[in-house]
């Protein structure tokens, strides 16, 4: 199969698509180019942050891999990988895994798109380095621009050689070798006690601000004093569940539910949870924008949306949260949402929502409350 056209032909649906707004790059065109000469007749092969297919097929297409182990993080990745392949004709030629011994066991060969966050890289190394084959080479490639020298410190914590490759197509590829011993204890989840806030965080690599507390989470905290006592509850986009974790505390006889695209928050969420007595009181779900909920089941949605998709700044992530949340609620249902306020979102959830007012502005972020038409 010509791989070219194979990642021309990709889609990056359910996720969002736009003119700047690509299913693959030229690190995935690199790292395909740069395993070929990696590869034996045995090698057995696992890609991780595969965005929407382009390594796992690649892989299939234009290098004689017979079959290949993934891990992706995003909901709406795993959508498209699995959407791709049909239309590629690859499917049942790839396994989906947790970042786990089963994803990595006897690997020989990994392929990795580099993550933004050195604590997602230092997870993903500590498990290539823990359960994959003593031989394991793992390529990690990144757009230049992206990376930095702390990515090769991280991986030279785990691996005896990393050697960085020569830049092309403004991409570069690491290539570690020779895995160190890992400590006897994984190193995530993190988990951190928030004295101001009185619960206990845990985050994998991943999750986003980590452990720690952001500023737009602090700041809509500040007006849980205001939120209406519902009787359903939805922390969307929820990363470490800090805001379910404090609404169900706020709110006993709620049903809390925490939902988030990517499975490093949904697997921080669940331990927050759990480290704050609430695993049975806060379910936690791994979905796009509540798409596993039914229409007009929630009475309050909180909201801290993302405004990066990838590397890119872009409003459509935000915009298809609203559109869920105007699908989700009940009439008169609330959405209650923190976001910079340069972004001047409040136009949009009038249009989606309905009425919508502002509750609280701060230098840096606005608070609003929208009210389901």
């Amino acid at each position: 199969m010509d791989v070219e056209a194979l990642l021309k032909g990709l889609s990056r649906l359910p996720d969002i698509e736009a003119d700047n707004l690509q299913a693959f790059d030229a690190t995935d065109s690199l790292l395909l180019e740069t395993v070929a000469d990696f590869l034996g007749p045995d090698s057995k092969v696992v890609v991780l942050g595969d965005r929407y297919g382009a390594l796992t097929l690649g892989a299939l297409a234009g290098l004689g891999v017979g079959h290949v182990r993934v891990n992706q993080d995003l909901f709406t990745g795993r959508l498209a990988l699995n959407r791709n392949a049909a239309a590629a004709g690859l499917e049942g030629r790839f396994t989906e895994h947790e970042l786990d011994r089963e994803l990595l066991h006897d690997a020989s060969v990994v392929l990795l798109q580099l993550p933004k966050s050195l604590a997602e890289l230092e997870e993903i190394a500590d498990a290539v380095a823990r359960f994959a084959a003593p031989h394991a080479v793992l390529l990690a490639g990144g757009r230049v621009k992206h990376m930095s020298l702390g990515m090769n410190a991280v991986l030279e914590r785990y691996f005896s050689s990393v050697q960085p490759q020569l830049a092309r197509r403004k991409s570069r590829v690491l290539v570690a070798r020779n895995p160190k011993t890992t400590l006897a204890e994984r190193p995530f989840p993190v988990v951190e006690a928030l004295p101001e806030l009185g619960i206990t965080v845990c985050a994998h690599g991943a999750a986003f601000s980590g452990a720690r507390l952001d500023i737009g989470t602090r700041y809509l905290l500040t007006f849980m004093d205001r939120m209406p006592a519902a009787r359903q509850a939805v922390d969307l986009g929820c990363g470490t569940g800090i805001l379910a974790t404090m609404y169900a505390l706020r709110h006993p006889d709620a049903r809390v539910l925490a939902t988030d695209q990517s499975a490093a928050a949904v697997a921080s969420a669940k331990a927050t949870a759990v480290a704050n007595g609430l695993g049975e009181r806060l379910v936690v779900v791994h979905d796009d924008a509540m798409s596993t909920l039914e229409s007009g089941s929630v009475d309050l949605i909180l909201l801290n949306p993302p405004f990066h998709l990838g590397a890119s700044v872009h409003a459509g992530a935000a915009l298809k949260m609203f559109q869920a949340a105007a699908r989700v609620l009940t009439p008169g249902g609330e959405l209650w949402t923190v976001y910079n306020s340069h972004l001047q979102y409040r136009a949009a959830l009038e249009r989606h929502i309905g009425p919508t007012v502002e509750e609280g502005r701060n230098p840096k972020f606005t608070v609003t409350r929208s009210r389901k038409s």
